[in-house]
């Protein structure tokens, strides 16, 4: 672990978030990234029917927290709920789904609805998840209380996952990556970047990266949270899988991407942050996963916390301090 004093002061746009969720790195610990010690902060029975919550997103909100969280029911019917922090550790999730409104009723019948992330965007929040509507697609959404929910569209044909919108336009317009797939457990994976001048039409795609061969995301890969605006890019932190002789093992990775061209890998962290060894990251309903969806992050500090799914059973909290993560990126970057 390299002194605070020896690391470059690295900046992170953003309003200043005193009670974001924190926990001091343990003293025998020399991790970049390390888990919060009463993991997971929810359990997969926080509501009266839910079978697992997981793969969720939260926001600052009002002085606390707000989120939209992923809850398969006991029926394995895959749905988005809300739910509301004061402190981004305690959740109180609502046991009803959100009901979306809709202006095309056409597109209010839906397979499931899974892996939501939650961005402040110019004037309220916007919600993007895994929609099935003829297969997996990006459905988008926002809300300004998290009361209310109105629905725009899919943003893309079947088939894609890992929808991630960026936290302000780029050059004139809205911005996001995602993740082509198939129809089931895509055994492939790249991530790349969208442009939309209204979000609801989406053009102009780039390839931003692929998975590595051999390596502990060799399968697929996909963006987590949303990116986070620094003095040296945006910092992407994303997951990745390797196939394994016991099934897929999801981990957690960063990079950092060009302000001005996302699609521009500028650095990648060949090793990753963070792998399932934990218990609770080991064995649940899908074993061996940590599934990053949401990351807070405090200017003034250069605190992250990071939101993750568990095993697809619980959701799991861990951080870092951007200036060692960043650090971190670049001494061991493989683009």
């Amino acid at each position: 672990m390299v002194t605070d004093a020896a690391l470059p002061k690295v900046s992170m746009l953003g309003n200043p978030l005193p009670n974001i969720p924190w926990e001091d790195r343990p003293l025998d610990s020399n991790a970049v990234v390390w888990r919060y010690s009463n993991n997971p902060i929810i359990p997969r029975h926080a509501t009266p029917t839910s079978n697992s919550i997981f793969n969720s997103a939260a926001v600052p909100f009002n002085g606390g927290y707000a989120g939209v969280f992923r809850v398969d029911d006991t029926r394995r019917i895959m749905t988005l709920h809300t739910g509301h922090s004061s402190d981004g550790i305690h959740w109180h999730i609502q046991p009803e789904p959100i009901e979306w409104k809709f202006e095309d009723q056409e597109l209010s019948e839906f397979v499931h609805r899974y892996d939501p992330r939650v961005v402040w965007l110019e004037d309220r929040y916007y919600v993007t998840w895994c929609n099935g509507y003829h297969g997996p697609t990006i459905g988008i959404g926002y809300t300004y209380d998290f009361e209310e929910f109105h629905f725009l569209e899919n943003a893309f044909l079947p088939y894609n996952r890992n929808g991630v919108l960026f936290p302000r336009k780029i050059n004139g317009k809205y911005a996001m990556l995602s993740r082509p797939s198939d129809t089931g457990h895509t055994p492939f994976g790249d991530i790349f970047y969208s442009e939309s001048p209204d979000m609801v039409h989406w053009g102009r795609h780039r390839f931003v990266m692929k998975p590595k061969g051999w390596r502990w995301e060799s399968t697929k890969i996909g963006a987590g949270p949303i990116p986070i605006e620094t003095s040296e890019g945006w910092l992407l932190i994303y997951h990745g899988v390797l196939t394994s002789c016991n099934g897929f093992v999801y981990s957690m990775g960063a990079a950092l991407l060009d302000l001005d061209e996302p699609w521009k890998v500028m650095y990648r962290a060949a090793p990753y942050l963070m792998s399932p060894q934990m218990l609770y990251e080991c064995v649940g309903d899908v074993p061996n996963v940590v599934f990053p969806c949401a990351a807070l992050h405090e200017p003034d500090t250069g605190r992250i916390a990071i939101y993750y799914g568990a095993a697809d059973t619980v959701t799991g909290l861990a951080f870092t301090q951007v200036d060692e993560l960043i650090a971190f990126i670049k001494a061991n970057s493989e683009v």
